[in-house]
């Protein structure tokens, strides 16, 4: 009879994207069977760290446009997975938010700790915005620290409702992110659609 054992490693850059290609290396270096990268920036970390060790990822934004694939049908590669193709939603996601509260600014609370995928949500927002006619303002809530800040624009602007990043923020990683915009949505009667990362 043989007996199979498997080990796990995990690891975390607690919110500081610029660790995870250190942390991709060094799993390359342990000689891993196959990496598994929990958001976008991490997958693209582990892809720059191993042409040869299968990477199985869950990205917020769409693989084939932040370079993860080449493909849908052909992702070519070690690399394979699932993406909440949020770009796409953004619009409407707005356009719902829109709907329900037509006259007010809307706040986004985006993560720019990861700059790739905020790149694309923000354009992807800004054009359904442009479309809309509504009134966007992008804030930045990459680490629990933005949170107050963002919150302190939000309602200097006057901002009506806070659409959330479908990035990472529902990750383990950015739990508190969650709770403490959440907070603060109760506290200054921003209203905040439900949404599940």
């Amino acid at each position: 009879m043989t007996v199979a054992t498997w080990s796990s490693r995990y690891g975390w850059a607690e919110n500081h994207n610029d660790r995870l290609p250190a942390l991709a290396a060094d799993l390359v270096r342990r000689r891993v069977a196959v990496i598994v990268a929990l958001g976008t920036a991490s997958a693209l970390a582990a892809k720059g760290a191993t042409q040869t060790i299968p990477i199985v990822f869950r990205a917020g934004s769409e693989p084939v446009e932040i370079g993860l694939v080449a493909s849908f049908n052909r992702p070519g590669g070690n690399l394979t997975g699932i993406a909440n193709l949020s770009g796409p939603m953004v619009s409407k996601r707005l356009a719902l938010l829109h709907e329900l509260l037509p006259a007010a600014t809307i706040a986004t609370l985006v993560n720019s700790a990861n700059p790739r995928f905020t790149q694309i949500e923000t354009r992807d927002l800004q054009a359904a915005a442009s479309v809309l006619g509504v009134r966007v303002l992008v804030l930045n809530g990459g680490a629990a620290s933005d949170i107050a800040g963002a919150f302190a624009t939000l309602v200097e602007q006057q901002a009506g409702a806070l659409l959330i990043s479908a990035d990472d923020f529902g990750s383990c990683s950015t739990r508190s992110n969650h709770v403490a915009g959440g907070s603060l949505c109760d506290t200054h009667h921003v209203c905040r659609p439900a949404h599940l990362p």
